[in-house]
């Protein structure tokens, strides 16, 4: 069985040769031994892959996933009998136990209402600052008496201004959906790379929404993205630049100084763990400055 997961990021070809995937990028080539891969990402709708690749890609049971335009997993390529126990990964998620998953929606919004206070506080909002730290206070179970909503509500407006809303039309919105979807993109890699469905959430359960769980999951990544627009790091003409060289931002995690990228992939693998384990320690979040 493969134990190495090989994400292609940039325009290139995909062929087979001799039991290798050969990986063609201008005049480089190279080459990763079949034997060793348990799954293919392509990120980019610039890769071209051949048919004598996916047939082989099969016989050794390795997943190929295909992203979009905005790098969000659009479909996969398994083998009728593969090495991810299809449905063994479905029944596992339908079955996370109820209260397991209340608890972590408590932990989410805990964290994410803690960082969003931080950034009240680096803004000079003290006041909204200390009803936030109230409110994470105050949440429970599954967020029971939505103290998520209420936070956000004065933090949005103490942030930028009384007539904000999120569903305006602006460029302060224009910037923060653009960051929040480059973090959902990774998390939706990283959700699928592990075995599991976006699809079903914890708490959100929208129906036509493909991405329920990493929506839950990126809650408190969020301010972070705020940041960016807080600090006057972006702007129209270089947003989707900054938030894509976000995803190479140092942060601390468990204890380590590494890439949000990197963190990214053990806090969703940890919380997976958690709603599986039900063991708190297992819930780690990610902790960042700018």
């Amino acid at each position: 069985m493969g134990f190495r997961s090989i994400i292609i990021n940039s325009r290139c070809k995909l062929d087979y040769s001799l039991n290798y995937l050969v990986i063609h990028k201008g005049m480089d080539e190279k080459k990763i031994l079949l034997d060793e891969i348990k799954l293919v990402c392509i990120n980019s709708t610039q890769v071209s892959i051949t048919s004598a690749l996916i047939s082989e890609s099969l016989k050794k049971k390795i997943k190929i996933i295909f992203s979009d335009e905005k790098h969000n997993p659009t479909g996969e390529i398994t083998p009728y009998y593969n090495n991810y126990y299809t449905y063994r990964k479905l029944k596992e998620q339908m079955n996370f136990d109820s209260e397991t998953k209340a608890i972590l929606w408590r932990e989410i919004i805990k964290n994410k209402i803690n960082n969003q206070a931080i950034n009240l506080r680096d803004a000079g909002c003290e006041k909204e600052c200390l009803m936030l730290e109230k409110y994470k206070n105050e949440v429970e179970l599954d967020d029971a008496q939505n103290r998520e909503g209420i936070a956000a509500k004065i933090y949005f407006k103490a942030l930028f201004g009384d007539e904000f809303s999120r569903s305006k039309s602006c460029k302060e919105n224009i910037y923060l959906d653009y960051g929040y979807s480059i973090i959902l993109s990774s998390i939706n890699r990283i959700i699928k790379m592990c075995g599991y469905y976006t699809e079903l959430g914890i708490h959100h359960v929208g129906e036509s929404n493909s991405f329920n769980l990493s929506c839950d999951f990126i809650e408190p990544l969020r301010p972070l993205v705020d940041k960016y627009v807080l600090n006057g790091q972006v702007n129209l003409d270089n947003y989707k630049e900054e938030y894509i060289k976000m995803l190479e931002l140092e942060v601390k995690f468990n204890n380590r100084v590494i890439f949000l990228d990197n963190a990214l992939e053990e806090y969703v693998e940890y919380l997976l763990l958690f709603l599986k384990t039900g063991d708190l320690e297992k819930v780690k979040f990610i902790e960042y400055e700018l």
